[in-house]
């Protein structure tokens, strides 16, 4: 068994139930000591913007926020997925603290190696 836990969230304010789950995910997987990558995708590629995890809650009323905030306290590498931000007019400059953008290949490469959850 690994110990390497990768996320991909592919949703973001279009979906604050699968968003803030995806992040909460992530938190509880590093809370336990796995090594955890968040990739963002799609219009998950939302989610790096700075401060646009605050305002998106889940339903039951966990925030994105308080989430993301725990993964960069514990620098939880949280990969942008490059084309899919470029379509959506987000730079790198636009990216949370931990957010930085990244390649397909790179996805795959952490994905070879680690249990993967996708939202």
């Amino acid at each position: 068994m690994t110990n390497n836990v990768l996320v991909t969230i592919s949703c973001g304010t279009d979906n604050p139930n699968r968003a803030t789950r995806g992040l909460f995910l992530a938190a509880v997987a590093q809370k336990k000591g796995k090594n955890v990558t968040v990739f963002l995708l799609d219009d998950g590629v939302y989610l790096a913007r700075q401060g646009a995890a605050e305002t998106i809650r889940a339903a039951t009323g966990d925030s994105a926020d308080d989430s993301l905030a725990h993964l960069q306290a514990h620098n939880v590498p949280i990969l942008v997925c490059t084309p899919c931000a470029t379509s959506r007019f987000i730079e790198e400059k636009d990216l949370a603290d931990s957010c930085r953008m990244a390649t397909a290949a790179e996805l795959i490469d952490v994905a070879c190696d680690a249990a993967c959850i996708s939202l």
